[in-house]
């Protein structure tokens, strides 16, 4: 499948990013597409800082959406022009999420508030104004920014430092000390946000302290391939090191003991690795971290170092070499599964110390990570069927979430179970996709979530199953249809002593949920 151009039309019409400044008390948010893990956090950290906050989805109430009725912010669950121009007091600004620009460039709310003069803005931009005056620390990368993001907020609130955050996934209570949100409205100096390159929308963000995960290919409606994907994130790098113009926005707290921003890469992923050699004289210190296998040494050169000892269901063993003020190695059993999650608590120690966190504090902290939402979260077992579910969405996250489910699960038959996220990122990743779902030993494709997309035409569920079929002849695989179709054929399927693993985004979650709710019927 070939790679589709870049679209200019995400984010066309919406007020260019700017430098942040904080949120007044007197202000009057509207935030359209509430409903989103996105937009649902800026609104909440929108009514912490004393602004008045309003919001609508026509998709209806979500599981972000939950903790904005206990934050006093007014719902509505159809979009009108009326939230903009029939209520008192006015809106100051709009904030909306840049793809529905694409999907709906004439939405009468939007309309309706650039003919009142009223800023439109990417929530985003809401998100940076919330943090202004603390020092950031902004976790980007293809993959892991939600895991990374929420285990850097859980060890920074464990250690007592009360951080604000923006996660895409729902923290869960214990973090934000209320209902689980995608926000947490702490009053301490370090503001943690997710940042994510789609389009642009970590333009609103200049760290003084980034991570970097990983960089591969994605999101084909804006990125024509790996190449443009690693130009926006040295472009977002580099402008991390320029800072905003002080003219324009006093430069918020850096580093403890540093001049400049610090950029903490996972230089083992070659993606990052090609765009710090890209970098050349770029303003922002380095703190690199890699994975070594296991037969390798534990000795980084001024590198944080990482080597995992033992892979069990209830956790991963992981040596740790060059994380000052710890012992040589230090050892930690990390309660998460996966290689890719022994990488991310590498970052997580990077960043935290280049917070000045001691060590025992980040020891302590990666070792009682309670996990994320969707992130290889256990929903239940019922007749001695086990459920996850995750939000893998990319070949490679499904790959690593299947080993995960493996190691979690031993001798359990695994399940991939898929709601493949848009027509045109599955066509432009067919083989990749399919390649990816033969890992597993059964497959369920569920409808393709078309999100914005118009054509719904350039590949088919039924179609992904038979590449599967082709890679592994004779394997258990089926496109049922939609998501309840879906849980209602794996009903019928499953066996005791089976693991499910549901992934992807859109409508995906229903699949588990609805899926143990037959098992409890029969």
């Amino acid at each position: 499948m070939t790679a589709r151009a870049e679209r200019p039309d995400v984010g066309a019409g919406l007020d260019a990013v700017r430098p942040p400044r904080p949120i007044r008390s007197d202000e009057v948010v509207h935030v359209v597409g509430i409903a989103g893990a996105g937009a649902s956090g800026a609104a909440l950290l929108a009514a912490a800082a004393g602004a008045a906050v309003s919001g609508c989805d026509a998709g209806g109430p979500s599981p972000y959406a939950d903790a904005l009725g206990e934050a006093a912010v007014d719902l509505a669950w159809a979009h009108d022009p009326a939230h903009v121009t029939a209520v008192h007091p006015t809106p100051t600004r709009l904030s909306v999420t840049k793809a529905l620009t694409a999907l709906q460039p004439d939405h009468p709310e939007l309309l309706a508030a650039r003919a009142a003069g009223i800023p439109v803005e990417p929530w985003q931009q809401l998100v940076a104004d919330a943090a202004s005056g603390r020092t950031l620390i902004g976790v980007a990368g293809t993959h892991g920014k939600s895991t990374t993001a929420g285990w850097l907020v859980h060890v920074l609130a464990a250690a007592g430092l009360d951080p604000a955050a923006f996660v895409g996934a729902l923290l869960p209570a214990s973090v934000t000390g209320s209902r689980p949100a995608t926000a947490r409205a702490g009053r301490g100096g370090a503001f943690v946000v997710e940042a994510d390159e789609y389009a642009g929308n970590f333009d609103a963000y200049r760290p003084a302290i980034a991570v970097l995960t990983s960089i591969e290919w994605d999101h084909p409606d804006v990125f024509a391939d790996l190449h443009a994907v690693v130009g926006a994130f040295r472009s977002w790098v580099e402008a991390m090191g320029r800072g905003w113009d002080d003219r324009q926005a006093p430069r918020p707290p850096g580093p403890p003991g540093r001049a400049r921003p610090v950029l903490v890469a996972n230089v083992g992923d070659p993606g990052v690795a090609a765009l710090i050699a890209s970098l050349g004289e770029t303003a922002v210190d380095i703190i690199p971290f890699h994975l070594v296998e296991s037969g390798d040494a534990l000795s980084g050169d001024g590198h944080l170092v990482g080597r995992i000892v033992a892979a069990e269901p209830d956790g991963t063993v992981v040596e740790f070499a060059g994380l000052p003020g710890a012992p040589e190695p230090a050892t930690i059993r990390l309660p998460t599964a996966g290689r890719h999650n022994a990488a991310n608590a590498l970052a997580v120690a990077g960043a935290a110390a280049a917070l000045g966190l001691a060590a025992p504090a980040i020891v302590s902290g990666l070792a009682s990570f309670p996990g994320v939402g969707r992130r290889l979260e256990r929903k239940g077992e019922i007749r001695g069927v086990v459920v996850y579910d995750d939000y893998a969405h990319h070949p490679t996250a499904i790959v690593e979430t299947v080993g995960a489910v493996r190691q979690r699960e031993p001798g359990r038959r695994v399940w991939a179970v898929y709601e493949p996220l848009t027509y045109h990122r599955t066509a432009a990743m067919h083989d990749a996709f399919a390649d990816a779902l033969a890992t597993a030993d059964a497959v369920a494709v569920a409808r393709i979530w078309a999100g914005r997309d118009r054509d719904v035409t350039v590949d088919s569920s039924e179609a992904l199953v038979r590449s599967v079929a082709d890679r592994r002849p004779g394997v258990r695989a089926a496109a049922p249809g939609d998501v309840e179709a879906t849980a209602a054929w794996l009903a019928g399927e499953v066996r005791p002593g089976d693991a499910v693993l549901v992934m992807g985004g859109g409508q995906s979650y229903r699949i588990g949920e609805r899926l143990l709710e037959m098992l409890q019927g029969d």
